[in-house]
């Protein structure tokens, strides 16, 4: 368990010094302010750290930003390892994040779905019922209806 916190500590660190530098100190023109690191995560021996970002715009600015995120990568690697003081500096692996594409098309879904649900309310707004409202028998209705048989028959 201690490890875990470990890692996870280091992790939220990386995140944090890839983040500040990215924003103060790479001059690439390829990461601008369009670049979020979302997230990061180490493995459980420390040698590995995957860093997870986004890029909002199209798909030649997130083409540029993995370049840059590539070429920047030893300068990042040399900050974590300043910022963290452990023996060996993770090495640092940069993963697009689909997580806003996923988002995006769940809300797309969702927009569809809203749609059709309009639909067919519009459809069904001025529609009657094909019998009674309530087609269900009550208890007491068949008791009166053969009473009120067994009545006419006996006369």
């Amino acid at each position: 368990m201690a490890d875990n916190a470990r890692a996870k500590r280091l992790a939220d660190l990386i995140r944090e010094v890839v983040a500040q530098k990215l924003q103060r100190g790479i001059k690439d023109p390829r990461l601008g302010t369009h670049v979020t690191i979302t997230d990061t995560r180490v493995t459980g021996d420390l040698r590995e750290a995957t860093v997870f970002y986004t890029v909002y715009g199209d798909d030649e600015e997130r083409k540029a930003a993995a370049a840059g995120l590539e070429s920047a990568k030893g300068i990042l690697r040399s900050e974590v390892g300043r910022a963290a003081g452990v023996k060996f500096t993770p090495t640092l692996t940069f993963v697009a994040d689909a997580l806003p594409d996923t988002a995006r098309t769940i809300e797309d879904l969702l927009d569809k779905a809203r749609q059709s649900d309009a639909k067919v309310r519009e459809a069904s707004a001025g529609a009657a019922y094909a019998g009674e409202a309530d087609p269900y028998r009550k208890p007491g209705e068949d008791d009166d209806e053969t009473a009120a048989g067994t009545d006419e028959t006996a006369e």
